[in-house]
């Protein structure tokens, strides 16, 4: 199997180099600067633009694994910042696609967001809910993938999406990040009373979900929800990061609708709205369809996050 990884140096790319080249993988990965990947060939590309030409990076290959995009940043507005991840995540990423329909690629894996079904629930998001994106990053990830579907109909290449929500892994970018530096600093977080339901996947867990729909023949033109097979509620979440990290938590159980108060009057709703809403995802269609179950639970996920020996 020949495969072009996208993204490659990013937190969830570095990783699945690692996994895909000891799986003994003929591997290419295309990045952005000069630098050497062990086990891999390398194709400069200079950025993932409408008029980048991916002629070199293609060739030969049979699937392409798709991590790159403009990532997430909390606190975008969609006005200022919509027609910048289009430009990226969603013209970038069809030029892509559209060239390795060309070149004859099998298989097309797009790595998108659970932000493409919504912010929050009441009942677990499906792989088959109608989507509710908001925000431009979510959009522009829906957008994507509404053209890359379209594009399959009209190609014999395979297209198969991913939606991920909060990735935790070591050195993990983002929300989690945020999180992990609170706990380690040891300072008492009003968080102790949460009893949301929020559902995350490990790093490990999402990867091996690539790796399955590499060349798994139900895969083909599906859409799938990652996640671990455990969901828990803000505190809980805390509680552990801190065991893992074997640090004391220090949670204050002050009310909900204290926090949201408190949070509206410093204009800060939207990271409320992370903390305390809970947000689940059903997994059961990768169960079904691929036969696949997380391989790691969610405190086997949590330690590695702080191993020093890192991913195995």
């Amino acid at each position: 199997m020949k495969i072009l990884l996208t993204g490659a140096t990013g937190f969830v790319g570095r990783h699945l180099v690692k996994r895909l080249v000891a799986a003994g993988i003929d591997l290419s990965v295309s990045v952005r600067q000069d630098i050497h990947m062990p086990g891999a060939r390398t194709h400069y590309v200079a950025s993932l633009a409408i008029d980048t030409d991916w002629s070199n990076a293609l060739a030969g290959q049979q699937v392409v694994i798709h991590t790159a995009a403009r990532a997430h940043i909390m606190g975008d507005q969609v006005s200022e910042f919509l027609a910048e991840y289009r430009t990226i995540n969603v013209d970038g990423t069809l030029t892509l696609a559209q060239q390795a329909a060309a070149s004859g690629i099998q298989r097309f894996i797009f790595i998108s967001s659970i932000g493409v079904n919504g912010n929050s629930t009441k009942l677990p998001f499906t792989a088959d809910d109608a989507p509710n994106p908001t925000g431009p990053y979510a959009r522009s990830k829906y957008e994507a993938e509404s053209a890359l579907i379209k594009l399959g109909k009209q190609t014999d290449m395979e297209v198969v999406i991913i939606r991920p929500p909060l990735v935790y892994g070591p050195d993990a970018p983002g929300n989690f990040g945020r999180l992990v530096r609170l706990v380690e600093r040891g300072l008492p977080l009003p968080l102790g009373a949460i009893h949301n339901k929020r559902s995350f996947v490990a790093l490990d867990n999402l990867i091996d979900l690539i790796v399955t729909c590499i060349d798994h023949p139900a895969a083909a033109n599906q859409v799938f929800l990652a996640g671990d097979s455990e969901d828990l509620s803000t505190t809980d979440l805390l509680r552990r990061m801190a065991k893992a990290m074997g640090k004391p938590s220090r949670l204050v159980p002050v009310p909900e609708c204290f926090l949201r108060l408190a949070a509206k009057l410093l204009g800060k709703s939207e990271v409320a709205d992370r903390l305390l809403d809970s947000l689940q995802v059903d997994i059961s269609k990768a169960r079904d369809m691929l036969g696949w179950e997380p391989p790691l639970s969610v405190d086997e996920g949590l330690k590695r996050c702080f191993d020093s020996a890192g991913l195995k």
